[in-house]
């Protein structure tokens, strides 16, 4: 079968264009933590000045971020994540919890999350439907796209 000229239609593809780029992540990361000057994002993240104002520009022109002045001389803003932009909390605390269990092995942790019940927080994903967690082995993929099936393009 010949290569499509397209790739298959995905939503994980579509937000990853938005929040893949590189530092665009640790950008929503710190202003979660509610750092979100742009001398704090600097030091924090790590990250070239042209390339965060890049990434910021981009973050609010898609509605994750809002900018808000917080000094007019000099002329200064704070990010801050818009409900778009906390719907992607959880992304980011599932990524640092594989991150902890697979790179970190549990020791040397960086940050740990306490929940609002006073103990660590460890996110899991569950059924909105049902309540039970998530497992792969539970899932059936239902391709929605025209022309496309699990495996890949149907023959045209």
């Amino acid at each position: 079968m010949a290569a499509s000229k397209d790739p298959r239609p995905c939503s994980i593809a579509d937000t990853l264009a938005l929040v893949g780029e590189k530092y665009s992540l640790l950008v929503l990361r710190e202003v979660c933590l509610g750092n979100g000057r742009f001398d704090q994002l600097v030091r924090n993240i790590g990250a070239p000045r042209d390339i965060l104002a890049t990434r910021l520009k981009r973050l609010v022109d898609a509605g994750i971020l809002t900018k808000r002045p917080y000094s007019e001389r000099p002329q200064r803003f704070e990010y801050r994540p818009t409900r778009a932009g906390l719907e992607l909390e959880p992304v980011l605390l599932i990524l640092k919890e594989w991150g902890d269990r697979h790179l970190r092995q549990g020791s040397d942790l960086p940050m740990a999350l306490e929940h609002a019940c006073g103990d660590e927080l460890v996110p899991v994903v569950t059924c909105r439907a049902c309540g039970d967690r998530v497992r792969h082995e539970d899932l059936t993929p239902r391709p929605q796209a025209p022309g496309w099936t699990v495996s890949g393009p149907t023959a045209a």
